[in-house]
């Protein structure tokens, strides 16, 4: 057993009002610099839409992630190690940067060096890369809340493969009806962006799992953003290397919520360690695609184990990362109450960034382009739990978000999700546990205890319940400081802090 410790993000999107104040937050932190003008670290995205670049997820066009042959053999989708050498220089999959968008400001002294006239001057678009005037035709969130749906939400690759009455009904309410969706570096556990580096330029920091880039190493050969399913990983044109997500390792390191995390208005994120076994990462990569989600939480392991717990201190996991581990969101949401999903398992990168799919609005049926909420007299929960196919946004189209099609994953979860419900609206309108609540949280397995953790973890969490950094430790000598991201892989110290004054 190799028991290594991850640090973790998770997404409840029934929360997420898509203010993008995360969005904001990362980029004036991270991505204000010459280059990095069109990188949106992260970014939300507004689904049924086609996303950030457009059309991330079509794997057949970007050529991202990893292909499992179903004969014990996992490949890169990109190339095979002698067509990487072949296309140092010609990367057909490349995204373009119309893909993302060209960064553009406004020439304000118009405003002020224009001659009098009887016209209002205004500030024409200019091109943050060349400086010349421009027509601004998209964006990072040109689609933001379905505008323009019927150009974004109907070429949403999830809806792609849905039976025609599914898609009828999806593309029906598209104005209507939405979720969002944030993104960041899933920092993964398998991530293809590593394995695509001809330079060894990526790697995976062996404390917490983050994935970061040594730009004294990298020399621009961008395999890194094909490879990555999730694009994820960008190139500086004006420093010649790549860039991404760094899960914000020098506020992690100091006990303090990476910025889009603490600045998140709806309190959807939350942070956690969670331990794993690396040596069944090739194992778990290498199953069928409705089986995926199963594979991948059976690497998660218990903190509370005994033999888990001797295994992460032999690995040098310190006290203090194993109680964090125990004391997990993360580890709750995910492992336990099963309720969080990883983004496009199918993509077989392993992304430990989980979230809890969206149940809000709860259901509703169209009549003659109107809007209905299906109410039950004891609330539209208690109809929607027994017919799932009444759900606004539909549960394959969330299979294929979440679950790689598994469209019993997704329901499981969704059930749940209404159980509690249905559990807390009994207790708070009819005063007592009813009988329909008591069957509700029966047949999800679930006992009112636990239900209601569930409820107090999702809507009344206090910033330490959200948010549980354990203390990191300075692990090398001043030697090993000297060059910080001198790095050996899962096996190195990375990055090393300073030593403090007078050591």
């Amino acid at each position: 057993m190799n028991v290594r410790a991850q640090m973790s993000m998770l997404f409840h999107l029934d929360k997420c009002i898509g203010c993008h104040t995360c969005s904001v937050a990362c980029k004036n932190l991270w991505t204000d610099r010459k280059g990095t003008e069109y990188m949106w670290w992260n970014n939300v995205e507004t689904r049924p839409g086609t996303g950030y670049p457009v059309g991330w997820e079509d794997q057949s066009h970007y050529q991202g992630g990893w292909v499992y042959d179903g004969r014990g053999e996992l490949k890169l989708r990109l190339h095979s190690k002698a067509q990487g050498l072949t296309r140092l220089f010609f990367n057909p999959a490349l995204p373009d940067l119309e893909d993302y968008y060209e960064p553009f400001t406004f020439r304000y002294g118009d405003l002020f060096s224009a001659p009098a006239g009887d016209d209002q001057p205004t500030a024409i678009p200019i091109s943050m890369i060349t400086g010349e005037p421009m027509n601004i035709e998209s964006g990072p969130n040109w689609d933001d809340d379905l505008g323009g749906s019927n150009i974004y939400a109907k070429n949403d690759p999830n809806s792609q493969d849905l039976p025609d009455s599914v898609r009828a009904q999806l593309e029906e309410i598209e104005g209507v009806v939405f979720n969002y969706l944030p993104r960041i570096c899933n920092h993964c556990l398998n991530p293809s962006c590593v394995a695509a580096c001809p330079t060894g330029a990526i790697y995976k920091r062996g404390e917490d799992g983050v994935v970061l880039v040594n730009e004294n190493k990298c020399k621009a050969w961008r395999m890194c953003i094909s490879a990555c399913p999730y694009k994820k990983v960008y190139y500086n044109w004006s420093t010649g290397k790549s860039e991404k997500c760094i899960l914000c390792f020098p506020r992690l390191e100091t006990g303090q919520a990476p910025a889009c995390a603490h600045s998140c208005v709806g309190r959807i994120r939350y942070m956690g360690v969670l331990l794993y076994d690396a040596d069944r990462i090739p194992d778990a990569a290498m199953v069928p695609d409705e089986a995926l989600v199963e594979s991948q939480l059976d690497v998660i392991l218990d903190p509370f184990d005994p033999e888990v717990i001797a295994a992460a201190k032999k690995n040098g996991i310190s006290d203090d990362w194993i109680k964090a581990a125990q004391n997990s969101p993360v580890y709750k949401f995910v492992k336990v109450w099963r309720l969080a999903l990883p983004l496009h398992p199918e993509f077989r990168t392993m992304a430990m960034m989980f979230y809890i799919p969206p149940l809000s609005p709860v259901m509703g049926v169209m009549e003659n382009n109107t809007l209905n909420l299906a109410v039950d007299a004891r609330g539209p929960e208690f109809e929607l739990f027994a017919d799932l196919s009444k759900a606004r946004l539909p549960v394959k189209y969330l299979a294929n978000l979440f679950s790689a099609g598994n469209e019993k994953i997704i329901e499981d979860v969704l059930r749940k999700m209404l159980a509690v419900r249905i559990f807390k609206r009994a207790e708070t309108v009819d005063g007592a546990f009813t009988d329909e609540a008591k069957s509700a949280l029966s047949e999800v397995g679930l006992d009112p205890e636990t239900a209601e953790e569930i409820y107090r973890l999702t809507t009344l969490p206090t910033l330490e319940d959200r948010f549980v950094i354990p203390p990191y430790h300075r692990e090398a000598s001043i030697e090993a400081w000297k060059d910080p991201l001198e790095h050996k892989g899962l096996t190195g110290v990375g990055y090393i802090q300073p030593p403090v004054r007078g050591e």
